[in-house]
């Protein structure tokens, strides 16, 4: 048979930039430094790399690092997202020399560094604001104004307009990794800034070394030539609504997992979260009411496809919203969390169905007769597999599955016993259980 060649008919690919191999398989650590230790100091973290290796996180994220302007400041300590100077490094959390160390040893830790990066706004004390007035946004009154509709009375919002505030911009992203040799940059509400910025500034990053960057944003459109992940704040939402008894599992698979598989980028990748410094409602007064319903929510965003997110503290079943403005210390403890992360994430490493992005496996529905309840679904990729059977409701049943393409032998993650899956499955399951599954390939 001829092959057709017309090129108007052919398939392209959406995304064009190419994700640093190292974060194939990579989680995310999401690090808050002033409330990481008793001392919120660069030097502080660095005792603590080698147990959060362990862990399994391979990108540690840095909140931001530069100095905090004064200015109607929030609180004493002031917000983390009002920025003084792009070029400096905040003396709150140590030196120029603290901070190269912490790069140096999370790179000898076998992890990589991002920072955030705010290039939406300053502080009202920025130098920028006196030295380049006209790249601020005017109000109408041709006053500066915060980021419009909301709350953000610390800060004034650029104008991307002028094309010098571009160049300054992007010169700023290239002096971090030249000077301090980061491996990218998580950038604040990404998508309030124009996209064209976003894919020069990836292709001049990229000339100098390969990046990996975030968006905290959840627009398609910004993994085309800009950002290897974005925000999943849907999931979110949704799960902390089903642990809520909100909404059933139905609105999970037909709503959002049908829409993610048909519609999104495979070669794009999605940061999976229970948690960050903007979403705490899992925590605080309702946490002792999620229960184990946290756990298998956990569970669930490390087997989605995507990139999974740890909080600081989490992995030591952090049971409050960390103050934002003030100093307040995680209290470290032991906690289940942590051996939950570690198993996971170790069997996010090996097998290559829970990769991220193109080089993991495309997420199946295996059907159940408890559809509305229970989530099952298999991944599959160069012979690696994983099969996931979560209740996601505070009832308890027996659950019938057709496993009927995915008999065989496998590994349960939780016991490692081996276990048999015949042409029908059948498992009593209590509220909020999970079983995964799991095959590599031997010769992968």
């Amino acid at each position: 048979m001829e092959q057709y060649t017309d090129p108007r008919y052919q398939p392209e690919q959406y995304v064009e930039i190419t994700l640093p191999d190292w974060a194939k398989n990579a989680t995310v650590y999401e690090l808050n430094i002033r409330q990481f230790s008793a001392e919120g100091s660069f030097k502080a973290v660095e005792p603590q790399l080698a147990r959060l290796k362990k862990m399994g996180v391979d990108i540690i994220w840095l909140m931001p690092v530069q100095p905090i302007g004064e200015i109607h400041r929030k609180g004493t300590l002031g917000s983390y997202y009002s920025v003084k100077d792009y070029l400096a490094v905040n003396p709150e959390f140590g030196t120029v020399e603290d901070f190269r160390s912490l790069v140096s040893a999370i790179h000898k830790a076998g992890m990589y560094v991002i920072i955030d990066w705010v290039a939406n706004h300053t502080s009202w004390d920025n130098s920028l604001v006196t030295a380049h007035p006209d790249w601020y946004r005017k109000s109408r009154k041709n006053t500066f104004q915060s980021t419009r509709w909301r709350d953000y009375d610390d800060i004034i919002e650029f104008d991307y307009k002028d094309p010098e505030l571009r160049k300054y911009m992007t010169d700023a992203l290239k002096f971090w990794i030249r000077e301090y040799d980061i491996d990218g940059f998580r950038c604040d509400i990404a998508s309030f800034i124009p996209i064209d910025f976003w894919e020069n500034a990836r292709e001049e990053l990229d000339a100098i070394k390969p990046v990996f960057m975030l968006a905290e944003a959840e627009d398609r459109e910004l993994h085309r030539k800009a950002f290897d992940v974005t925000y999943n704040w849907t999931l979110w939402n949704i799960l902390h609504q089903i642990a809520l008894n909100e909404r059933s599992v139905k609105i999970l698979t037909e709503a959002y997992i049908a829409e993610h598989v048909s519609i999104f980028p495979k070669e794009g990748i999605r940061l999976n979260f229970l948690d960050n410094h903007d979403k705490n409602s899992w925590e605080g007064d309702q946490y002792s009411n999620f229960g184990d319903a946290l756990k298998a929510a956990t569970v669930f965003t490390v087997i989605m496809d995507g990139m999974p997110l740890v909080y600081s503290g989490q992995e030591a079943g952090l049971d409050r919203s960390l103050e934002f403005f003030e100093k307040d210390p995680i209290d470290w403890k032991p906690h289940e969390n942590e051996a939950l992360y570690t198993t996971l994430f170790s069997l996010k490493h090996q097998n290559r169905a829970l990769w991220n992005g193109k080089y993991g496996g495309e997420m199946v529905r295996i059907v159940n007769d408890r559809m509305d309840q229970v989530i099952s679904v298999v991944r599959e990729k160069d012979g690696d597999k994983v099969l996931a059977f979560i209740n996601l409701s505070d009832d308890p049943g027996r659950v019938q599955f057709d496993t009927s393409f995915d008999t065989g032998t496998y590994t349960n993650l939780f016991t490692g016993k081996e276990q048999k899956v015949p042409d029908t499955m059948i498992l009593d399951m209590i509220p909020w259980e999970y079983v995964i599954l799991h095959h590599e390939e031997k010769n992968g």
